[in-house]
């Protein structure tokens, strides 16, 4: 795995299961760590042509150049529910032995790790993690929540 230098002013939490870290000299000289690479576990996993399940992964944080390169694919542009397929294949680095991840693989995974995949990014790509310190109003004991528990606003 190649590790990149990464200048940060704050630190990120990463969720569960969250790797790598990489790190850079602070302005004051002090050692800031911004987790950019993330390991996982698929629930069911990829396999290939041999019959080889590859179920653990790494994958990064995405970039905006992630986000924007899938919308000028002419199979997003045909079927925008494909945004996510090449989406993922950009931000995996690692699926089992296999390092070069193209949307042709993301395509074959099964339908639960596809999106256990998706909700992975959604967790490691909102600001770095998915937990809010809250107090409750009853008995003032402070604990933390994990705002990503639900899908979509209504859901939980």
């Amino acid at each position: 795995m190649r590790r990149r230098t990464v200048a940060v002013t704050a630190q990120a939490t990463a969720p569960a299961g969250a790797s790598a870290t990489r790190q850079e000299e602070g302005h004051a000289g002090q050692s800031q760590r911004l987790r950019t690479e993330f390991s996982f576990e698929l629930p069911r996993g990829y396999v290939d042509e041999s019959g080889t399940v590859h179920r653990s992964g790494v994958m990064r944080l995405a970039t905006a150049r992630d986000e924007l390169v899938p919308l000028r694919d002419d199979r997003v542009r045909e079927n925008s529910a494909y945004l996510s397929v090449v989406l993922i294949s950009r931000v995996l680095t690692r699926l089992g032995t296999i390092e070069d991840i193209h949307p042709g693989i993301v395509e074959d995974l099964f339908a639960s790790d596809l999106a256990f995949l998706q909700d992975f990014y959604r967790r490691i790509n909102a600001e770095g993690h998915t937990r809010a310190s809250v107090t409750c109003p009853a008995c003032r004991e402070a604990f933390a929540v994990d705002l990503a528990g639900g899908g979509r606003l209504g859901e939980s």
